[in-house]
């Protein structure tokens, strides 16, 4: 199924909570609480998409099956939602630069992508015993919590444990959900798995669209210096059907 067509809103709140067997004042109290989000028709009817249906599923399966509490759950959605808003957002630059290269804009040059620089916070420094103390847990903990892929940490040339400003972050994080929230570790396991994978998806998207951004400038570049005769213009109409079908495939 097409982005578009799961987030299309087609089912009416009795039909939804009926598909995922759930009683219609649930779908209102999650909504209150921001976990799902439906769209309206234009009398004001709640309406669901398939990809409010899967949402909803997945909060079942916390609430159930894992046992987390509705903190917990509040958190996976928020970066699930997360998630949803990069990747259409993602695909609405797709379209951005597809309008582009139909436009050949020759006089107004895309701005070059640069090589990836990594992020400070991503270096690893800390020894283990230094990242204990500045999250307040005890090294053991922190090697509890990798064994359970809370935690990434790096490691030196010797293999010894290094932890980044973001690692540190990410154990703050873990420490707020179970001392303050009084999340379940399953419920901390989806969290972290979800916080990997925006992080992972952000880059991921963003080094594609660099990607595309180089090949456009690349591809100006040489309409440009093509001589202005008549087979030169059928020859870069034929390359820009080719590129909108190379980003369409992205």
């Amino acid at each position: 199924m097409s982005t578009d067509a799961k987030q299309r809103p087609v089912y009416v709140i009795s039909v939804a909570a009926e598909l995922v067997d759930m009683h219609p004042q649930t779908l209102r109290l999650y909504e209150r609480k921001g976990l799902i989000r439906p769209g309206r028709s234009s009398g004001k009817t709640r309406l669901y998409s398939e990809r409010d249906i899967d949402h909803l599923r997945e909060i079942r399966r916390l609430t159930q099956e894992l046992g987390v509490n509705l903190a917990g759950v509040e958190e996976v959605m928020r970066l699930q939602h997360e998630l949803d808003d990069i990747q259409d957002e993602f695909e609405a630059e797709i379209e951005r630069l597809e309008g582009e290269i139909r436009a050949r804009a020759q006089t107004h040059a895309l701005p070059s992508s640069q090589d990836a620089v990594t992020d400070p916070r991503d270096r690893p420094v800390y020894v283990i015993s230094i990242a204990a103390e500045l999250v307040d847990m005890h090294p053991q903990t922190l090697r509890l919590y990798e064994r359970k892929n809370l935690i990434r940490p790096g490691r030196s040339s010797g293999k010894t444990r290094l932890y980044s400003e973001r690692d540190i972050d990410h154990l703050r994080e873990i420490r707020r959900f179970t001392q303050e929230l009084g999340v379940n570790l399953a419920g901390v396991e989806e969290i972290m798995r979800l916080r990997f994978q925006l992080e992972g998806t952000r880059a991921r998207l963003e080094h594609r669209i660099g990607d595309i951004q180089q090949d456009i400038q690349s591809r100006m570049t040489q309409w440009r210096e093509l001589p202005s005769s008549g087979s030169g213009t059928v020859d870069s109409e034929s390359d820009t059907q080719g590129d909108v079908q190379k980003a369409e495939t992205l």
